[in-house]
């Protein structure tokens, strides 16, 4: 009896214990205690004021900017023959589209004006424009460009609205400030890259393309990334991703500001109006400094006075330098181009100049560089 009456004991434990267990199984797994799939179809939250939330807001205004230019290349060896050409006649091949490069860009107006790089869209007689969410490219036109600032404006017909891109103020972002760089490197759609602002106003030199003013960043930036937005923690564009340093974690971009000052005239002009004096220039070394009894080298001096220029009606003479525009100080040639740049053309200025070892000023009319 005894030992019936543990037996009993064990079996009412045991039952008591599987019942709970089924129980709480029961109101995790539910009723029929299979194990829950994941839901595949919900996508994973993204919290507010993070890197993930501004890549989701600005990524389907980045584009993907493909270039194609026309070539005859001939299929057949027996074209390349001179027996074949001589006995047959000369033939022709039709002219094919082929891909010249692929580059990034964004919108910037909703009813379709795109920013990228000039060197994006140099030379091509095709430009492409693939949008996120659309399976086929849009047709894309040049409405403006600017070699020197490696500027360029498309105008695509989307049909619709287009999310957009607001540019923000590049003087505003302080060294080591967080950046994010979107774009197509190696022609990898909307690729994300992050960094810091390592320095401001870096003068670099690309092939024959002279920058003066250009953001360093340690974000990486690679071909295909050219013409895409450099954002900062707002999600405002403070930058366009342009040049690649020949260096791990050396990259640039062209900054905000400097596309705001030529926006309108790359969109109403088709091109950048620039001030123009009719001068040749050169920097202040020491010895020009120490001849003119300069104070110091700052200024821009005068080697040539070109004939009917704006400067020579004007009463500018060779061996002036140039001090001061309008009361703003230059320092040396490229900041007096940039302030030429800024003014520009049919402007009337009053301009510092150091001559006979005193300054002196005198107005000039501007005219536009071509």
């Amino acid at each position: 009896m005894a030992l019936f009456a543990f037996l009993m004991g064990i079996a009412f434990v045991g039952g008591a214990i599987f019942a709970s267990s089924n129980y709480w199984l029961d109101q995790i797994l539910g009723a029929d205690k299979t194990t829950p799939e994941i839901d595949t179809s919900i996508p994973p939250g993204v919290e507010p004021g993070t890197i993930a939330s501004i890549v989701e807001q600005a990524g389907p205004a980045v584009v993907k900017i493909e270039t194609f230019v026309s070539t005859n290349q001939r299929s057949n060896p027996f074209f390349n023959d001179p027996f074949f050409r001589d006995f047959f006649g000369q033939f022709t091949t039709p002219q094919q589209k082929v891909q010249q490069g692929i580059g990034s860009g964004f919108i910037i107006s909703k009813d379709g004006y795109i920013l990228t790089n000039e060197h994006v869209v140099e030379g091509a007689e095709e430009i492409q424009v693939n949008l996120v969410g659309r399976e086929k490219p849009l047709p894309a036109r040049v409405i403006g460009y600017d070699y020197d600032l490696d500027l360029a404006v498309l105008k695509i017909d989307a049909g619709e609205d287009l999310p957009v891109l607001k540019l923000g103020n590049s003087n505003d972002i302080a060294v080591g400030s967080w950046v994010i760089a979107i774009g197509n490197p190696y022609g990898l759609d909307h690729t994300v890259t992050v960094g810091v602002i390592s320095a401001k106003g870096r003068p670099v030199s690309v092939q024959n393309r002279n920058y003066r003013n250009l953001l360093q960043t340690d974000a990486s930036i690679n071909p295909g990334n050219s013409g895409g937005p450099l954002l900062n923690l707002r999600g405002d564009v403070i930058g366009i991703n342009t040049a690649v340093a020949q260096a791990q974690g050396i990259g640039f971009a062209i900054p905000s500001d400097t596309v705001r000052s030529v926006l309108n005239d790359l969109i109403k002009e088709g091109k950048v109006r620039r001030g123009w004096l009719g001068v040749e220039i050169q920097d202040v070394t020491p010895t020009v400094a120490e001849h003119l009894g300069l104070p110091n080298l700052e200024g821009v001096l005068i080697r040539n006075v070109l004939s009917g220029g704006p400067a020579e009606r004007a009463g500018l003479q060779q061996g002036d330098v140039i001090l001061s525009i309008d009361g703003k100080k230059v320092k040396d040639s490229d900041e007096l181009l940039e302030q030429l740049r800024l003014i520009g053309p049919d402007k009337r200025v009053e301009v510092t100049v150091w001559r006979d070892r005193k300054s002196t000023k005198v107005t000039v009319a501007l005219g536009e560089r071509q």
